[in-house]
């Protein structure tokens, strides 16, 4: 018995040693700094990493350790976050500006440091301050660690695709200007994939994403719309793709031609190459306008991709351009996103947590500010449960909770919105106007350790219906059920699913609709929920989960980094 007892130590010493051998530190320098770039027959000043747009690709393995040192060589404060990263007892390295950190100012530096631990697929990382997202992003790919392998077929290449945004204008100017006026900014002059426009824009026929493939293989798709303010249709002509993960999250397979994905959502996809090689194949994507009679952006970026073994002169004679739904196409949008299922016993599976010990309702859009100045009034403003969010200005809200300072926000979030309506009913503001004006705080829900939160997001009309994707720092949570109208808990509980949901950090919440979602707050800090359309949060769409600390040192927020940036 004795002799079991050792081999069994051995064979465990072994597996730890085996698995921090596996681990390592990967590290990057990121030099933000302007530059001159062509686009649409113009150049244009833009900020970037590295010198290149997108910036650079991160590419980890599960267990590994990330330090990222951010030299900041730009004119503007800017902070970098790590989009969809739980950053368990890292907290200060979350990025978003006066949440868990002050910018990192003009001529200085801070350097990131975090784990990659129990995730694996597709993220990614941007600017969390200002406009300067549109420029300042790039993909963050985890694999799994060595030995472990895909849960789907072994791709030939693994291929990022990133969508974005161009304006031919200064970013930074455009949003100091809405938040300034009330009025949302010019909507953006191009859409891109992996930052080039595509042909179907004025001085854009050799700029397109180019992708050569081989007849029998598999390819790794990873989709992120990194785009500013615009959910976008993605299809390939002739081809189907197979979802495999959705914000880094293995999923049932899901076979379809068309991917909706919104600002801040990422998709794996896997692209069978089993087409005609004397043909090329146009990838293309446009809006998802879900707001009728909202301006918006109507044009069409695309890439092509071409098979090997074709002549130059065939696969540019024939090239098919794939039918994109329409704009308005709330059906297709609401089919896809509501049909992907997590992969149950798939790597880093987390089941349906059962008991909830926090039930909130909170609803979300757009409404006005009142104001005094007759002149700039009434603005836009936007809100969670009629409040809406106004970033601190001396303290970031993360060292006012380790600090203990007073003032800098309130721990008054609401459970439930503070006046009950008609939420969905676009005609509620004839009889009732004062529902259009929204409060600005700095807002914050407390919450015990291990709580278990059921979250139902209500979208409403007061302004305008429309589909908000909201994102959560720090967790993932699972999506029990989406729906149109008003969300109704006697008729709605009925539809929950408790057995494989998606579990994701963004979600789309149904224009003129609902979700539920649940998520367990295991993680101390101090933790931003916006809606990740970002002309919105700076007109107040975010409100702050506060996490206290866990009952040992392993579970409670660690003291701020010495070199954390000052306000």
């Amino acid at each position: 018995m004795e002799g079991v007892r050792v081999l069994l130590a051995c064979a465990l010493l072994l597996f730890a040693v085996s698995s921090i051998a596996s681990a390592a530190i990967v590290e990057h320098t990121f030099n933000v700094q302007n530059l001159t770039v062509s686009r649409l027959c113009k150049r244009q000043v833009v900020t970037v990493v590295n010198g290149s747009l997108p910036g650079p690709t991160i590419r980890v393995k599960e267990g590994d350790s990330l330090v990222i040192h951010v030299l900041n060589n730009s004119p503007h404060n800017i902070t970098i976050h790590w989009h969809g990263i739980f950053h368990r007892l890292t907290v200060w390295a979350d990025g978003p500006s006066m949440i868990t950190q002050c910018p990192i100012q003009p001529g200085h530096r801070y350097a990131y440091r975090f784990n990659i631990t129990g995730q694996e697929g597709t993220l990614w990382w941007h600017a969390h301050s200002s406009f300067l997202r549109a420029t300042v992003y790039g993909a963050l790919v985890i694999r799994p660690k060595s030995g472990h392998s895909y849960p789907f077929p072994k791709p030939h290449k693994e291929v990022p695709i990133l969508f974005g945004e161009w304006w031919n204008t200064d970013v930074v100017a455009l949003e100091e200007t809405a938040i300034a006026t009330g009025v949302p900014p010019n909507n953006s002059d191009a859409y891109t994939i992996n930052g080039l426009p595509g042909n179907l824009y004025p001085c854009s026929k050799d700029r397109m994403f180019s992708l050569n493939v081989v007849k029998g293989k598999r390819y790794l798709l990873r989709i992120i719309n990194a785009a500013m303010n615009i959910q976008m249709f993605f299809k390939i002509a002739n081809h189907r793709l197979t979802v495999v993960a959705a914000d880094a999250v293995y999923t049932e397979p899901y076979v379809t031609d068309v991917i909706t994905i919104a600002p801040g959502q990422t998709v794996d996809a896997l692209l069978f190459a089993d087409q005609s090689i004397d043909t090329s194949y146009y990838m293309a994507a446009h809006p998802y306008a879900s707001a009728p009679g909202v301006p918006f952006p109507n044009t069409t970026t695309r890439g092509i991709i071409h098979y090997a073994g074709a002549s130059k002169t065939r696969r540019t004679k024939r090239v098919l351009m794939p039918k994109l739904p329409a704009f308005f196409d709330t059906l297709t949008a609401h089919r896809f996103y509501s049909n992907l299922t997590s992969l149950v016993d798939g790597p880093h599976w987390v089941p349906v947590p059962r008991h909830v010990d926090e039930e909130m309702l909170v609803t979300i859009g757009l409404g006005l500010e009142a104001c005094a100045d007759n002149t700039t009034c009434p603005k836009f403003s936007a809100s969670m449960s009629n409040h809406s969010f106004v970033l601190p200005k001396k303290l970031s809200i993360l060292e006012a909770v380790f600090h203990g300072v007073d003032g800098i926000f309130t721990p008054d979030f609401p459970d439930q919105p503070p006046v009950k309506f008609d939420y969905t009913n676009p005609n509620i503001t004839q009889t009732n106007p004062g529902l259009l004006f929204t409060q600005k705080t700095t807002s914050a829900k407390v919450l015990k350790f291990n709580t278990t939160v059921e979250l139902v997001l209500q979208n409403h009309a007061l302004i305008a219906a429309e589909n908000h994707p909201m994102h959560l720092h720090g967790f993932n949570f699972h999506v029990l059920a989406q729906g149109f109208g008003n969300y109704d808990a006697k008729r709605d509980r009925s539809k929950f699913n408790l057995v494989n949901p998606q579990f994701r950090n963004t979600l789309a919440v149904p224009v003129g609709g609902w979700a539920v979602t649940r998520f367990t707050a295991n993680n101390p800090g101090a933790w931003i929920m916006h809606c990740h359309i970002d002309v919105h949060l700076p007109f107040g769409l975010g409100m702050i989960f506060v996490v206290e600390n866990g009952p040992t040192k392993a579970t409670s927020l660690p003291p701020p980094p010495l070199d954390l940036p000052k306000c």
